[in-house]
């Protein structure tokens, strides 16, 4: 089976230190305005699944593009690099990849937390941030016990959890359905592409990495929430109000927090907004993209 490609998107290989990975792209190759750089999730996610319906409409007016990033996706090959503050120093690589200077970067839920460090440990390079559920703004995970299980299951052995990695594989339609308010929303393509990834020989160790670098046995070591005031750059968060993966509470916080931030919550909506209001969505992203960075006059 060939590997998913939104619809108006292409497929390459681009070389950076870490290693070779795909990156979609969309949209006129255009120098006169920052492209849109857009970060996946976790779990067995990858570019196109994430950004599967939004990449062509946002690629009207705009370069857009979507690394997967190592580990994920077509870029399974190359080995996983650690959580969000790792992840987030190859995204830069990836723009030096490509020459860009500056990009708005876009990530959603594991991407919105890379996208909030790469803002933070490289702020030059953002002119904006689009965050999707994002991670990385919660003090604990759900509850203490709930909290102190997860991190648990990050401790077991490798020679132990990745055979249950691969076993968890088997369940994956039905947890992908788990996230959202309404599984009817999700395309069928989307959802057979996440089981497709989950059964790969690596598929889910790279977001084991992440998880092993973001949850401590008492608190989320990734916990971004006292330091995104140092964030300048004009952010939009979306958070669907159902959202039983990340609790909607951080982006409530970090958008009081932060200097320039308006957060948009979407009801009867879970974990993957993108997907299930899409076109709530993409208006609202439309709408932002205007006023970070107007089109030109005609």
């Amino acid at each position: 089976m060939n590997p998913l490609i939104p619809p108006g998107a292409r497929a390459d290989r681009l070389d950076t230190p870490t290693g070779r990975l795909r990156v979609l792209s969309a949209g006129p190759e255009t120098r006169d305005r920052p492209p849109l750089l857009l970060v996946h999730g976790g779990g067995s996610d990858n570019a196109a699944i994430s950004w599967h319906g939004l990449m062509g409409p946002l690629a009207e007016r705009r370069t857009v593009l979507a690394p997967d990033l190592p580990g994920f996706g077509g870029s399974m090959d190359v080995p996983p690099v650690g959580g969000a503050d790792a992840l987030a120093d190859v995204v830069a690589e990836v723009m030096d990849s490509l020459e860009l200077t500056r990009a708005i970067v876009g990530g959603v839920s594991m991407g919105g937390d890379v996208a909030l460090n790469l803002a933070l440990r490289h702020p030059d390079r953002v002119a904006g941030l689009v965050l999707i559920a994002p991670g990385g703004l919660i003090p604990l995970f759900r509850n203490r016990a709930t909290h102190f299980w997860a991190w648990a299951g990050t401790r077991v052995p490798d020679p132990l959890l990745l055979p249950l990695v691969r076993l968890s594989g088997r369940f994956t339609r039905s947890a992908v359905r788990a996230v959202v308010k309404d599984p009817g929303t999700l395309p069928g393509p989307v959802i057979d592409e996440f089981v497709r990834e989950s059964r790969r020989p690596g598929g889910g160790l790279a977001y084991t990495r992440y998880n092993q670098a973001s949850i401590g046995r008492h608190r989320m070591l990734n916990d971004l929430s006292e330091r995104v005031a140092e964030i300048s750059a004009p952010t939009l968060l979306l958070h669907g109000e159902d959202d039983p993966i990340v609790d909607p509470a951080g982006s409530r916080r970090a958008a009081e927090r932060m200097p320039d931030a308006r957060l948009v919550e979407i009801p009867d909506c879970g974990h993957w907004a993108q997907s299930e209001r899409h076109d709530l969505v993409l208006e609202r992203i439309l709408d932002f993209l205007e006023r970070v960075d107007p089109s030109p006059a005609p």
